[in-house]
């Protein structure tokens, strides 16, 4: 009897935790990057990650894994552990402008597993028609459960994984948050952690003049109306980036690329902004929609990313 009682002491949570595999078909830094993380700053209207960073929004409840072009169809997203799935969503439009989307819906198209002893994970914004799994399905570490899409409130193509723990919002990288971020958390949810960099793109647009950091905080630098006589520039605000750090930017038209700038940044401040533009040619731009994006590498690596769009009238 007295050894009994010892072992129902004993911590159980090791074995109830779920621990985690990528939940995305792709290679962090080569194909897709982590956008945002779960939001580890309780105030409204703040937001830091769980390292203190601020690679996250406020009140973000989830890992954001962006792919990298929207043009890679089929990128399956596969449960990070063995469970039962709870239930299913597969009946929204892939719309970058999110026609229609509510509170309610702003997952979009979703799995929702199942770990068990309160546990489970939400794998959002699936491609329309892409499930593959129904509820009551039991599945595997790395079961594809559907592809990354652009339903509910998203308006590029990523994953938004979130984790629970008796349906409140746990963060993988983080598990035992006390409601504060942590310089150096040591526990984690994840088999194999990705790995973590600091810097990050806080915003990218387009616009039809160079703006100033002012306007960029302030929304008003960025156009998604222009016309087809206005210069086409694209601007990207980074933080915490490094010496030696390249960003690119770069436009796409109906009849192709209009520019591609590689630019090294050299002891760059903890808060830049670059852009990059060209007048419209004599005959104007071709009017529909515009592409900008703004890649941030080092080493050879994507460390962070933005997409942005314009249409021209």
């Amino acid at each position: 009897m007295r050894r009994f009682l010892l072992f129902l002491l004993l911590p159980f949570p090791a074995l109830a935790q779920p621990q985690l595999a990528l939940p995305l078909d792709c290679e962090i830094g080569t194909t897709c990057f982590i956008e945002d993380y779960v939001d580890n700053d309780p105030r409204v209207g703040a937001q830091r990650d769980f390292a203190c960073g601020i690679n996250s929004r406020d009140g973000h409840k989830g890992t954001d894994i962006a792919l990298l072009s929207f043009d890679a169809p089929g990128t399956a997203v596969t449960a990070a552990a063995p469970g039962t799935v709870v239930r299913t969503r597969d009946s929204m439009a892939d719309d970058r402008l999110m026609n229609g989307v509510t509170t309610e819906t702003a997952c979009g198209n979703a799995v929702l597993v199942d770990h068990g002893a309160g546990w489970q994970t939400i794998y959002c914004h699936l491609a329309l028609g892409s499930v593959r799994v129904a509820a009551g399905q039991s599945v595997e570490r790395g079961t594809p459960l559907g592809d990354v899409g652009l339903s509910g409130q998203t308006n590029h193509p990523h994953l938004h994984f979130g984790v629970l723990h008796d349906g409140e919002t746990i963060d993988p990288f983080r598990p035992m948050a006390t409601g504060t971020c942590d310089e150096t958390p040591t526990e984690t949810l994840w088999n194999d952690p990705p790995s973590y960099t600091q810097t990050g793109l806080i915003t990218a647009g387009f616009s039809d003049h160079i703006p100033n950091l002012d306007t960029v905080r302030d929304g008003s630098a960025r156009v998604t109306q222009a016309t087809a006589d206005a210069p086409v520039v694209v601007y990207a605000h980074a933080g915490y980036a490094q010496h030696g750090d390249i960003l690119r930017l770069s436009a796409t038209g109906p009849d192709g690329q209009i520019f591609e700038h590689d630019q090294i940044l050299k002891s760059p401040q903890i808060s830049i902004l670059r852009a990059y533009g060209r007048k419209a040619p004599a005959t104007g731009w071709p009017t529909g929609d515009y592409l900008g994006e703004a890649t941030l590498t080092r080493k050879g690596k994507v460390i962070a990313h933005r997409f942005a769009h314009v249409t021209v009238t």
